[in-house]
C-alpha cells in the first residue's frame, strides 16, 4: 500500500482519543470511513472527527472500495465475525483487545489470516510505547541481573455504574465482554509481559465474585511460569475503595528490581545495591499511536508490527488457563 485508508467498525469511547484521531496523524494513513449501528451517533462522530463517509452497516464499510484496511473497535463478542469478514474481503485487520471471546475464536481468526495471506494485528498498544520499550531496554542491558520473578497487582474501586444494575456496562456482561474487568484489563499485563520477558508456558488461577455488584468475577488471583523459567504472580480486584487502588508491576532479578505500572504509567524505578534510577516519559495524547504507526509501516513496506494475531492468541491462552473452571 502507498496509503493506508482505514475503515473503522465501532465508534465507542476507545476511538475518541486513544485510537481514532491517530489514524490521521500518521504519514501515509487516513481514517476515511466509520460505522456504528445508530445513525445519529455515527453521523456525529464522523462530523466531529472529519471522517468523510459513515455507515450503519458493517458490511457496507468493509465493501467500500476506498477502504483498504479495517479497524474493529467493537466489544469482544463481535471481533471474530468482523475480522474474518474483513480478511475475506482482502483487507488487513487491526482488532481491539481482547482479541476475541476464546482461544478457539483466536485460532479461527489466525487460520483465516494465514490461509488468505491477510495481516491481522491486535490493539495491545503498549508494545508501541516508549515507556514499555524503556523497560525492555533495561532488561536487555542486564540492569537487574538474571530475572527471577514478576508480581503484578491491580486494585480498583467499582465504577458508579457497577452499583446500579440498570447502568451496567457491556464489560461486565459475560455474553458480550467475557469475564468482566479482568478480561478487559488483565490482557494488557499479560501481553506486555509476553513482549518483555517471553512466552508464558503455563498459568492457573482462582476467580470469584465477592462484592456481588454484578454476575462476573470481581477478584482474580493467578500464578504462571514463563518458558524461560521466570515465575509470576498477580492479583486483580475491582470492588475495593479508592484509597486502596494500586497499579504495580515489580520485576525482581539477582541484582535488583524494576517497578512500573500498566495503566498509570508512573515513573519506572530501577533499584539496586548501588542506588535508585528513575525514568519518566510524556504521556502520549493518543495512546495507540505508536502501535498504529508500526502497522502502517508494515502495510507500506517500511517495518514490522510487534502485535499480531499470533501474539494476541498467546495472551488469550493465558487468560483461559487462569479462568478454567470458573
Amino acid at each position: 500500500m502507498d496509503t493506508v485508508q482505514w475503515g473503522m467498525i465501532g465508534a465507542g469511547n476507545v476511538t475518541e482519543v486513544k485510537s481514532g484521531p491517530a489514524f490521521c496523524k500518521i504519514e501515509d494513513s487516513k481514517l476515511v470511513a466509520v460505522m456504528a449501528r445508530t445513525f445519529d451517533k455515527v453521523k456525529d462522530y464522523a462530523q466531529r472527527h472529519d471522517v468523510s463517509t459513515y455507515y450503519t452497516d458493517a458490511q457496507q464499510l468493509i465493501d467500500d472500495p476506498q477502504v483498504n484496511a479495517i479497524y474493529v473497535a467493537t466489544p469482544p463478542s463481535t471481533h471474530m465475525e468482523y475480522a474474518i469478514r474483513a480478511m475475506r474481503a482482502g483487507k488487513p485487520v487491526y482488532v481491539e483487545k481482547p482479541m476475541a471471546m476464546s482461544v478457539k475464536e483466536c485460532e479461527e481468526m489466525n487460520r483465516i489470516s494465514e490461509q488468505i495471506g491477510i495481516p491481522l494485528f491486535v490493539a495491545f498498544y503498549r508494545r508501541g510505547m516508549e515507556y514499555f520499550n524503556q523497560v525492555k531496554q533495561l532488561f536487555s542491558e542486564g540492569k537487574i541481573g538474571t530475572i527471577l520473578t514478576v508480581d503484578t497487582k491491580i486494585v480498583q474501586a467499582p465504577f458508579a455504574s457497577d452499583l446500579d444494575p440498570k447502568k451496567h456496562s457491556w464489560r461486565i456482561d459475560r455474553n458480550i465482554g467475557g469475564e468482566g474487568y479482568f478480561v478487559d484489563l488483565a490482557p494488557h499485563a499479560f501481553d506486555i509481559l509476553d513482549y518483555l520477558l517471553g512466552e508464558i508456558e503455563t498459568a492457573r488461577g482462582n476467580a470469584v465474585n465477592i462484592a456481588g455488584n454484578y454476575a462476573v468475577a470481581d477478584t482474580v488471583a493467578a500464578s504462571w511460569k514463563f518458558k524461560s523459567g521466570i515465575l509470576g504472580t498477580g492479583l486483580w480486584t475491582f470492588s475495593s475503595t479508592q484509597s486502596a487502588e494500586s497499579d504495580t508491576v515489580i520485576i525482581t532479578g539477582t541484582r535488583g528490581t524494576i517497578s512500573f505500572s500498566i495503566f498509570k504509567l508512573t515513573p519506572i524505578e530501577v533499584r539496586t545495591d548501588t542506588g535508585v534510577e528513575m525514568f519518566d516519559f510524556d504521556r502520549p495524547q493518543h495512546i495507540q499511536m505508536g502501535l498504529i504507526q508500526t502497522i502502517v509501516d508494515e502495510l507500506t513496506g517500511r517495518g514490522t508490527c510487534p502485535s499480531t494475531g499470533i501474539s494476541g492468541m498467546r495472551t488469550a491462552k493465558v487468560m483461559e488457563q487462569i479462568l478454567e473452571g470458573h
